[in-house]
Formats: structure tokens, sequence, C-alpha cells
């Protein structure tokens, strides 16, 4: 489903430039029932095209979640500085490998 914050993502990636309103009564799933008007001369995009790129974004968000998963778990910035000035470098590296092999790269 998307909502307006995807069609705007979805705009912007395929046109960074784009000038345009999305007229909408509500933040549901709008992308068929929403108008949207190009501004400024920008050349309009389908909203097949923008449905692609929703779906293209979102496998991409999605093939990113151990990156997320990962940043949740490790430690702060000083708890690592602190890590390796006790432990040194190696110390710190087995301190994180332990959330790195928790949430591998698909």
């Amino acid at each position: 489903m998307a909502d307006i914050r995807d069609i705007n993502k979805a705009i912007y990636a395929i046109n960074s430039s784009a000038v345009f309103h999305i007229g909408a009564e509500n933040n549901a799933d709008v992308l068929d029932s929403c108008t949207i008007e190009w501004l400024e001369g920008t050349t309009p995009i389908s909203k097949a095209d923008i449905q692609t790129k929703i779906n293209e974004l979102q496998v991409e968000y999605d093939a990113k979640e151990y990156q997320r998963q990962r940043a949740n778990e490790y430690p702060s910035m000083a708890d690592q500085l602190d890590d390796i000035y006790h432990n040194g470098i190696d110390g710190w590296k087995a301190t994180i490998k332990v959330t790195k092999d928790k949430y591998s790269k698909p």
C-alpha cells in the first residue's frame, strides 16, 4: 500500500528536481485515487512508473534490514572507543563480530 510519503520518495527517486502537488483525502493507499499536479514544466510520470519505483525502493529497504538491526545493537561510539582503549582493536572486533554474525548480510 503506497501512502503519500512513498509516492513522494518514488517521484524524487525518478526525478530529483520534480515539482508537483499530490491531492489526496487520506494518507492510506492513495496512489490509485490521488491526483498529481505536475508544476513548473515537470514532465509527468505515470502512476505505473511511480508504483514500479515504490516497489524497487521497498526491495532496497528490505534488503538493508540487517543494517538497521545491527545499528540498534551496536554499542555506542563512546563504548566502542572505550572497548578499543581497554581491549585493543582485536577485542573491539570480537565485540562487534557478535552483532555482525547475529545479523549477517543476506
